[in-house]
């Protein structure tokens, strides 16, 4: 019984506490358990700073959790002449092209 008293005091603190509405805050709760417990509720995506965004929830970085919206298309990037390698990154990863 303790877990739940307490899990009951938690919610109530973070409620009163929150920048959200209280119907939000509740949402937000329910986005730290993942993306398909929030989209069961409102469909996604979730921007930064909104109601539902977590960045765990956000594995590319880009600001956007739980789904992606299309932006629009770059531009060829132009090749880079000369002797050293092309370098390209993704999150933390680095791809090298020969």
């Amino acid at each position: 019984m303790l877990p739940f008293t307490t899990l009951i005091i938690a919610m109530g603190v973070y409620m009163r506490t929150s920048e959200f509405e209280h119907e939000q805050a509740a949402f937000h709760l329910i986005a730290m358990a993942g993306c398909k417990a929030a989209e069961a509720i409102v469909p996604g995506p979730f921007l930064v700073g909104q109601p539902g965004y977590h960045a765990r929830n956000d594995p590319d970085g880009d600001g956007v959790a739980c789904g992606t919206i299309r932006a629009a298309p770059v531009p060829a990037a132009v090749p880079q002449q000369g002797g050293a390698s092309q370098q390209r990154s993704v999150g933390n990863a680095k791809f090298v092209r020969p």
